[in-house]
């Protein structure tokens, strides 16, 4: 019975990261229907990429800051309880891997390439997963001291804070130390529009994260003894109060509504185990409401160069949500309880601050070092052509040998 009982364990978890392996094809083609048509294949080829350095920080480096747990032993020892250890790490790879994909989407069309995979390595190996292990892990002493001052440690179940709060926060450092794209803000005062390159593709982006996102919430249990239904329902709910909210708040502008479930989703990942669904589905529909207030505020009177708006999609709805956690969790509102909306506001507030600090550092000593920009004339040409030298379409006769 606890042979079958750790193999189901196993399988559970594996069903979770490859859900949540996927998602990054949704990462891919959101911004591939939101770049202009010059920058598909570098939209493309940047998540692949990304994936592959964060596996490689992570697995060295990463997953042993975060859990104090390395993969140097032989492969018998490391086939223990049927590779639990191993499908563990691979399911909270997808999660770390998630940081450079969400940064990506801010920092696109202007970008340069092995830079970034530089600040991705970096990013994955080191900023994340020291927030991560204080959150997840009790590193540090972060959840005693809170837990001691607040009444109850800080609860972030699937990483409203711990993975889009972060990513956010470090994409909005890296945004603003890369400037916008050129010609975008005009000395006038006037700006450039760039209106999205493919709604097909932008919307079949935001179906892939929407669906990879129950694997992100339930599997988050990590094992079937704590999967929950509540955590499938609650997230369902989000993701609707995100849709609807944005629909009328965007007055059905495409891309705000198909980045609607998404804010939602976001908001609710950290209460997801807590909150009653309706508590769920109000959760969801700030975050709809938050997002497009606050992407047209960055855009248009901050000047803010944030392609995807990932700093209004995944910093400003994860810090709602790690606080919305705090809220919609408490029993008074519903929720099953055990959290205090003081530990819940400073341990967001923690989150961000490592994000900011570690996003600035990364970032600045790149942009110092190598330099993290795409000169003028090359953001003109494209980053398909300048960086991969061709595009997504090539336009050739077919004919010709």
């Amino acid at each position: 019975m606890e042979q079958l009982q750790e193999g189901t364990d196993v399988l559970f978890i594996l069903m979770g990261a490859i859900m949540v392996l996927a998602m990054h094809a949704g990462f891919a083609f959101l911004e591939v229907g939101t770049v202009q048509a010059k920058n598909q294949v570098n939209a493309l080829s940047k998540i692949m990429s990304d994936f592959a350095v964060s596996t490689i920080a992570y697995f060295f480096i990463g997953f042993y800051i975060a859990y104090g747990v390395n993969f140097f032993s032989g492969a018998p020892v490391l086939e223990l309880k049927h590779g639990y250890e191993l499908v563990k790490f691979f399911f909270l790879l997808t999660f770390a891997a998630a940081i450079p994909a969400i940064i990506s989407g801010g920092i696109a069309e202007r970008a340069k390439f092995y830079p970034q995979l530089l600040a991705s390595a970096l990013l994955v190996g080191l900023v994340y997963p020291f927030f991560e292990g204080m959150a997840w892990h009790g590193n540090f002493g972060m959840q005693d001291l809170l837990s001691s001052l607040f009444g109850a440690e800080f609860h972030d179940f699937a990483g409203s804070i711990v993975v889009h709060a972060m990513g956010g926060w470090i994409a909005l450092a890296a945004v603003l130390l890369l400037g916008p794209r050129a010609g975008r803000y005009r000395k006038d005062g006037s700006m450039t529009s760039h209106p999205p390159s493919s709604i097909p593709f932008l919307s079949l982006g935001a179906w892939i994260l929407t669906v990879g996102w129950f694997g992100f919430n339930v599997m988050s249990a990590q094992t079937v003894d704590a999967v929950s239904g509540l955590v499938a329902a609650n997230s369902l709910m989000a993701m609707v109060g995100g849709i609807l909210a944005a629909l009328v708040a965007g007055n059905k502008d495409p891309g705000f509504l198909h980045n609607g479930p998404l804010a939602g989703l976001v908001a609710v990942c950290a209460g997801s185990d807590l909150m009653h669904p309706l508590g769920a589905l109000v959760t969801g529909a700030v975050a709809g409401g938050l997002f497009v207030w606050t992407f047209t505020l960055t855009q248009n009177k901050w000047r803010i160069d944030d392609v995807l708006g990932v700093w209004p999609l995944h910093g400003l709805c994860g810090l709602w949500g790690g606080i919305a956690a705090g809220i919609f969790g408490l029993q008074a509102l519903g929720g099953i309880g055990g959290v205090t909306f003081a530990a819940q506001v400073a341990g967001s507030l923690i989150g961000v601050a490592v994000a900011l600090i570690g996003g600035f550092v990364v970032y600045g000593v790149i942009k110092v070092t190598m330099g993290i920009r795409l000169t003028d004339e090359e953001q003109w040409q494209g980053a398909d052509l300048t960086i991969h030298r061709i595009t997504a379409e090539p336009d050739y006769n077919r004919g010709e040998v």
